[in-house]
């Protein structure tokens, strides 16, 4: 099950990348795909703190990657992983909910 880690690594550097990105930027970032950039009072703050958003989710997303490096293939214990997987998008959502309406104008 290395492979599956290996991907699942990835998958979370790519997630710090676009935190990596999002602190970068000069105008405000994006969020959500299809969705115009919001007006921010800061535009550094906003991009800090949503930059900060990706690094903790990336960091949340490859803790529970770490069964991949014990459990057997079809193991049960997956489901850790594929729930816990699920409840961090949507608390990934909320916390942007509150960053926006921190930073909105």
């Amino acid at each position: 099950m290395y492979a599956a880690f290996i991907i699942w690594t990835i998958i979370a550097v790519s997630l710090v990348a676009m935190g990596i990105v999002a602190r970068r930027a000069k105008e405000p970032v994006g969020f959500f795909t299809g969705v115009k950039p919001p007006e921010v009072q800061d535009t550094v703050k906003y991009n800090h703190a949503v930059g900060k958003l990706w690094f903790v989710y990336a960091f949340l997303f490859e803790l529970l990657g770490i069964p991949f490096l014990f459990l057997k293939q079809n193991s049960a214990g997956f489901v850790i992983s594929i729930l816990g997987t699920v409840f961090i998008s949507i608390g990934l959502a909320v916390a942007y909910t509150f960053i926006l309406n921190k930073h909105k104008k």
